[in-house]
């Protein structure tokens, strides 16, 4: 009786590479959620905004990966960066060769991003900017599958334009905080749904996000 032993090195290697991609997932899940702790422990311990961390939800986390997938976005820009919490989510839910950019006013909260990202093995899908978005945006000449807005929600409506033209066509728009602070982002979301080129619609997840899909 003869065996043929010339698949085990690659039955190996297979195995090696599953254990891999393995421990690369659960070591983001158990990065999330140890953010998702240092979130609520930080924001219910600081006063002043610009110390919180004010990550997204979970839910909303789940929610934006599934439409990232769905509408296989490969280029992302991301307006708050934070800690660098929602930037996990999106980066690990784009496609192959796709990248997320993202912008953040704080040094602190970069530095806290940038070791973040190191630690999920993501940093390589993401460019992490370190810059006040209006300066960003008004100097932007790219176009993006998706844009995310989770900064200073009064200022959107300031670079309407600026974001109108940074999606592609057939892009999508979110927008977080669009229930918890509508009167808020009242002004941006009645500019983008009067624009005939938007299709749109308010999702009751996490603090409620506005999804708009350009034409």
């Amino acid at each position: 009786h003869l065996t043929n032993h010339s698949n085990r090195p690659l039955k190996r290697q297979l195995n090696s590479s599953v254990m891999h991609l393995s421990g690369v997932i659960m070591n983001l899940e158990a990065l999330l959620k140890n953010l998702e702790e240092q979130g609520k422990e930080n924001d219910a311990r600081e006063i002043g905004r610009e110390d919180k961390l004010l990550n997204i939800t979970r839910d909303t986390g789940e929610f934006i990966s599934t439409l990232i997938k769905a509408s296989n976005s490969s280029s992302i820009l991301e307006i708050g960066t934070s800690n660098g919490y929602s930037t996990l989510w999106l980066a690990s839910s784009i496609n192959d060769g796709g990248k997320v950019k993202t912008v953040e006013i704080s040094a602190k909260k970069v530095d806290m991003a940038r070791r973040n990202f190191e630690s999920a093995k993501l940093q390589n899908k993401i460019d992490l900017i370190c810059s006040d978005f209006i300066d960003f945006m008004k100097s932007n000449q790219e176009q993006y599958d998706l844009v995310f807005l989770d900064s200073d929600r009064t200022k959107y409506i300031s670079i309407e334009n600026e974001i109108i033209s940074s999606i592609k066509s057939g892009g999508l728009l979110i927008c977080d905080n669009a229930i918890s602070h509508s009167y808020e982002l009242k002004p941006f979301i009645t500019k983008i749904k009067s624009n005939s080129i938007f299709t749109c619609s308010t999702v009751p997840v996490g603090k409620g996000e506005f999804i708009a899909v350009k034409a």
